[in-house]
């Protein structure tokens, strides 16, 4: 078997009061700051800086109040790293902000559907989007999400949302695909959605995978009741989305990961 090149990783810095994973924890430009420094010295390749929580049942919040969390952030990192940072964003307005502090990834949950003026907002800033599936919307996903072929839905919607954007005026070759784990899906939809991760890498994008200490690791082990408690799972998800096909790995956990796929990539390039 022939593994990929190692995907990038991607680390998240939410910079809110309420996401589910680490709330609260980096909502100022002090402590974005000092965490994304920390992420940069653990080996990430992409900085995704969010500042609305998509967690279920999230509320939204304000474009004005969204960019005053993320833009003072995405400049202070920008000043001191050449690397690239994303913006999480489903907002046409806070994306244009964001690229102008130094962000050069719109990383859209809606996959540029959440305004009408999305897909040439984001032909007009040239950056690269990720373009997200997403049933229903953050408040309501997780309420009884339903598919008839989940693998093959995903894809449909996402080679759309793609062709929607190039006919906009995104180039092909800035276009990342991310089937959206966790929002509006079932463990069982999760599942298959990374089980066949390989066919929808197919579709001639690259693939994100954002399965980070989501839910889902929960369900299978009872144990793992907080968000910090999925390490293993996390790494396990990591791990499984290198071997089939994901170009990049949405990850909290940045140093674990990033050694855990060193050691995949070392194990595949041995002689036995």
């Amino acid at each position: 078997m022939t593994l990929p090149v190692r995907p990038r990783v991607m680390g998240i810095l939410n910079v809110t009061p309420d996401s589910f994973s680490d709330g609260g924890l980096h909502s100022t430009c002090e402590t974005g700051l000092a965490q994304a420094m920390r992420l940069i010295g653990d080996g990430v390749d992409i900085l995704d800086i969010g500042g609305e929580s998509t967690r279920p049942g999230a509320e939204p919040v304000s474009s004005q109040d969204e960019i005053a969390r993320t833009v003072p952030v995405i400049a202070a990192v920008h000043a001191r790293w050449h690397g690239p940072i994303s913006i999480d964003t489903m907002k046409p307005e806070v994306a244009r902000a964001a690229v102008a502090a130094g962000a050069t990834i719109w990383n859209d949950v809606t996959g540029l559907t959440f305004a009408p003026e999305g897909p040439d907002v984001a032909a007009e800033l040239g950056c690269e989007v990720i373009l997200m599936h997403m049933q229903g919307e953050p408040r309501s996903m997780q309420v009884e999400p339903r598919y008839g072929d989940v693998l093959a839905e995903v894809g449909e919607y996402l080679m759309a949302r793609a062709q929607a954007a190039m006919a906009a005026g995104v180039a092909r070759d800035r276009i990342m695909l991310d089937p959206g784990i966790g929002f509006g899906k079932t463990m069982e939809h999760n599942l298959a959605l990374i089980a066949g991760l390989e066919k929808l890498a197919a579709l001639g994008f690259p693939v994100l995978l954002g399965a980070s200490r989501k839910r889902m690791i929960r369900n299978i082990d009872p144990s793992a009741t907080e968000a910090g408690d999925r390490l293993g799972g996390s790494i396990a998800l990591a791990l499984e989305g290198a071997r089939r096909g994901a170009s990049v790995v949405r990850v909290h956990d940045v140093r674990e990961t990033v050694q855990a796929l060193a050691v995949q990539a070392a194990i595949h390039g041995a002689k036995a």
